[in-house]
């Protein structure tokens, strides 16, 4: 990503070249940009900002509920698996016919909460 006041500096040599009788590509190329990039920047009649880290995003659908973490942690410290990886604890799940999560979620869960070290006695 370019910062905007680089993204100003650009276009205002681009500019310049132009107005000394470059070409766009040939002034472009000097600065190692795209004629797209350079049209793009200056869409607007003004040198906009990248919008790229402004934009919302969307949850993803596969996302587990805070309900959902909270019944794998739960899980997690039965004492039948308190000693256990997750490895095992999902598989063993998995041999129960019940499926939670994967196991590298268990991790990740596990590991936010900070119960991932010597699990156990």
């Amino acid at each position: 990503m370019t910062r905007l006041p680089d993204r100003q500096h650009a276009v205002s040599l681009i500019q310049e070249a132009q107005r000394n009788g470059a070409s766009l590509v040939k002034a472009c190329a000097l600065l190692s940009l795209s004629v797209r990039t350079y049209q793009r920047w200056t869409a607007h009649q003004a040198v906009s900002a990248d919008q790229r880290p402004v934009v919302p995003r969307p949850m993803p659908h596969n996302k587990l509920s805070e309900q959902e973490r909270e019944t794998v942690i739960s899980l997690c410290n039965q004492p039948r698996y308190r000693s256990r990886p997750p490895a095992f604890i999902v598989a063993d799940q998995l041999d129960r016919g019940c499926y939670l999560a994967s196991e590298s979620t268990f991790y990740r869960i596990l590991h936010e909460r900070d119960q991932l070290h010597a699990r156990g006695r």
